[in-house]
């Protein structure tokens, strides 16, 4: 079993939050962070890598009325003692898993801790919503802007995920969802989004990093959606199809650049026509990971990237990843092995 550390000062008082390294899990006691907290444990022992459980609160301030008027706060020590319990929860959850633990309760806007994280964070893992409270208040709308804000690549754990991390829910839309669509097996592939942009590429290389964590082959989807209005005029036909071909040039090209980097990872492509929201949601319900950039292109597969990136993590039925731009020196030899998407 790995160590276990609790740290339950809030940041208010030491001076900001701490700086974890390796895997980073918000929980907020509910059942979607209770998904995200399994994930994270066993990324962490794929990873061998220190996995750091946080939870955080900011103490409320009302507003009184009357002529006497002023404001008043919560008891401080209330809310921690429910932080603190909720921390005590994950890490009995965590218990045996065969890696190294700690955990501790920060006091501040929950966003704004977990984004600082990010700085020294080699993965931030959290839910798709959260219970309110706690470092719930990210897990729902707010939730969006963490992957594109953050400093280190973000997993999102739909609530849909908890019979595949053998957890439980009575949450009556993933119930709902469940019936409506059945018992799908998932295939042990890592899928990523492809649209010829060097932000896609950035993404590429992180995911092929995750499929040989989980021994899986890696997917390459480029979805191109159908033109757009101002392309009316063009013979949709014989262009189209003139179009897909250029594509398959290019991926294969980029399959042979991404061999170069990881030669025993099994790497297939898939160029489809249609949405690529649409296309890389209908994936997630079948597959371990789903991974995107955070922008891209923006022209007929960049579209996937980006605001878009939104309606698949909104819609995912499993882990999406997404991966910010960064610099990595891999890029610059791209250009030897072919055509690039685009130019």
């Amino acid at each position: 079993m790995g160590r276990e550390q609790v740290h339950p000062d809030p940041a208010g008082e030491t001076g900001g939050p701490s700086a974890p390294r390796g895997i980073v899990v918000g929980v907020d006691g509910s059942d979607h962070s209770q998904c995200a907290l399994v994930w994270a444990a066993r990324e962490a022992e794929r990873r061998q890598h220190p996995l750091h459980i946080v939870t955080a609160y900011s103490v409320p301030i009302f507003a009184a009325s009357g002529l006497d008027g002023g404001y008043a706060t919560v008891d401080d020590s209330v809310i921690r003692e429910g932080a603190e319990a909720i921390l005590k929860q994950a890490l009995d959850k965590v218990a045996g898993y065969n890696i190294d633990v700690d955990a501790s309760v920060e006091n501040g806007d929950a966003s704004g801790v977990l984004l600082e994280m990010t700085e020294t964070a080699e993965l931030l893992v959290f839910g798709t919503r959260g219970r309110g409270g706690f470092v719930g208040r990210l897990l729902g709308s707010v939730s969006s802007a963490l992957p594109a804000h953050a400093k280190c690549p973000t997993v999102t754990i739909p609530l849909i995920c908890a019979d595949r991390l053998g957890e439980t829910t009575d949450d009556k839309h993933v119930l709902a969802e469940r019936a409506k669509s059945g018992h799908q097996p998932i295939e042990n592939v890592v899928v990523v989004g492809v649209d010829g942009s060097e932000q896609a590429r950035v993404a590429v290389l992180e995911a092929a990093a995750q499929a040989e964590r989980f021994s899986a082959p890696l997917r390459l989807v480029c979805a191109v959606p159908q033109y757009n209005g101002s392309l009316a005029w063009v013979p949709a036909p014989m262009d189209r199809e003139a179009l897909f071909a250029d594509i398959k040039v290019q991926l294969d090209a980029g399959v042979a650049w991404l061999k170069s980097h990881f030669p025993r990872l099994a790497v297939e492509t898939q160029l489809v026509d249609g949405s690529p929201v649409d296309i890389l949601v209908e994936a997630s319900r079948h597959v371990e990971l789903v991974v995107v950039g955070t922008r891209g292109r923006g022209g007929f597969a960049g579209m996937l990237l980006g605001s878009t990136s939104d309606g698949i993590l909104h819609h995912a039925k499993g882990p999406v990843m997404v991966v910010p731009d960064r610099d990595d020196p891999r890029l610059a030899d791209r250009s030897s092995f072919g055509p690039i998407l685009g130019d």
